[in-house]
């Protein structure tokens, strides 16, 4: 709690569960949609209760989300920490560089390796070597440094450096699914038409001049956890409402205007891998989520689906909802099971390819100091040492991560 409460300068909520002070900004989107209204409405009348402060001392329940903003702009991790502080004799931003491997002597990391402006280059740390590069990048850097489950690197023709078998193993996501909605010359919502364009340009206008309005919206205005039973003690679903159609991740655009809800399985029994595609390491590594492969997934996905399409198919969305984008029977799980399997996807909440845990734990990657077992002078720090998935976003539990591995290098300073 007081990590979390360190990173974050809440605008609204003052009290023992949030941070005032903190670099990164946490606040409303300066856009108020009436729809957002519409979502709590239509949850209450599905005994959703309204919970303004989800991030609280109770997580359950519908709310507008809060964002990671500041003066109408994104705050993200970069513009809160490094941004600020780009002027520090102590900190230098290579962009773009990709790291090759990391230079280990005697059991001991030394310092990196990294290819930049088509050369191969070296950097030597006096101290320790800090890997955040994420649930992908931190395994693949692992691996191509010699460090993870021996039959596999060498089959690559990777020299074991450290039998690591839990590198790149335990891969966890929140498996999301989309449903969405047509609505018939809405301009409450973004949109691709005329109308919208126009709404579009006098959205950037009201940007320039005030940084407020339609240009500061998230999309996902609302939401909720939610418990799939009674008997289940915390929530294990997750609703997100959008203002606009969603397919595919806006991957795939239509004409026209209409609202979507993305439900996810905040705490999968499903587990993936990521991989080395070959030694060259500006290849993309071997990422298999494995979603859906614990049958309690897809169940508790469906039961999920039948929630949120109850939701927007009720009275106070009646005015204005259309056709399904992709029509499901609410009354059908094996109709949902297939529309499921065709179109879920990722949250983009990857976590735990180089896990922290025990000795006693042979797949542990990082003991609860983050440092990698069995090498010297390097940790990881980044949302790969969670072993479990949080019940929510993982960026700011991430950011937590980072300010605890701050206490942890300070203390061996």
């Amino acid at each position: 709690m007081p990590l979390f409460k360190r990173a974050e300068n809440n605008e609204q909520f003052k009290d023992g569960f949030h941070g005032q002070g903190g670099p990164l900004n946490v606040t409303y989107p300066r856009h108020e949609s009436p729809l957002t209204k519409l979502f709590l409405e239509a949850a209450a009348l599905h005994q959703i209760r309204l919970n303004p402060d989800y991030n609280g001392a109770e997580q359950e329940g519908a709310f507008e989300y809060q964002v990671t903003q500041k003066d109408g702009e994104r705050c993200s991790a970069a513009k809160a920490y490094i941004t600020p502080n780009l002027s520090r004799k102590n900190l230098k931003v290579l962009t773009p560089a990709v790291s090759a491997k990391i230079v280990l002597e005697n059991g001991r990391a030394y310092g990196v390796s990294y290819y930049h402006a088509g050369e191969l280059k070296e950097v030597r740390a006096r101290r320790e070597v800090i890997l955040a590069g994420g649930t992908f990048g931190s395994p693949q850097l692992l691996q191509l440094s010699g460090i993870g489950r021996g039959e596999e690197l060498k089959r690559l023709g990777i020299p074991v450096v450290n039998d690591l078998p839990g590198v790149g193993k335990n891969l966890q996501d929140h498996i999301d699914y989309v449903q969405s909605w047509r609505v018939p010359n809405d301009t409450e919502t973004v949109g691709i038409s005329l109308r919208g364009a126009v709404k579009l340009a006098r959205a950037i206008f009201e940007w320039n001049r005030k940084r407020t309005g339609l240009v500061t919206t998230t999309y996902g205005t609302a939401g909720a956890f939610l418990r799939s039973s009674p008997e289940v003690p915390i929530p294990d679903l997750q609703l997100i409402f959008v203002i606009a159609l969603v397919d595919d991740h806006a991957r795939k655009l239509h004409m026209g205007h209409g609202i979507s809800c993305h439900v996810d399985v905040l705490r999968p029994y499903s587990r993936g891998t990521v991989g080395l595609n070959s030694t060259d390491p500006r290849d993309p590594p071997r990422i298999d989520p494995n979603f859906l492969s614990d049958e309690r997934d897809l169940k508790l996905l469906i039961k999920g689906a039948q929630a949120q399409q109850r939701i927007i198919e009720s009275r106070p969305f009646d005015r204005l909802r259309g056709k399904m984008l992709y029509p499901t029977r609410i009354d059908d799980p094996a109709d949902i099971e297939r529309d499921i399997r065709r179109r879920a996807d990722t949250q983009y909440h990857p976590i735990g390819t180089c896990k922290m845990g025990p000795d006693s734990d042979p797949t542990a990657v990082v003991d609860a100091q983050l440092r990698v077992r069995g090498v010297g002078a390097l940790r990881v720090a980044d949302a790969s040492i969670m072993p479990t998935i949080v019940g929510g976003n993982t960026n700011a539990a991430t950011i937590m991560i980072a300010e605890k591995a701050v206490d942890l290098i300070r203390k061996n300073a």
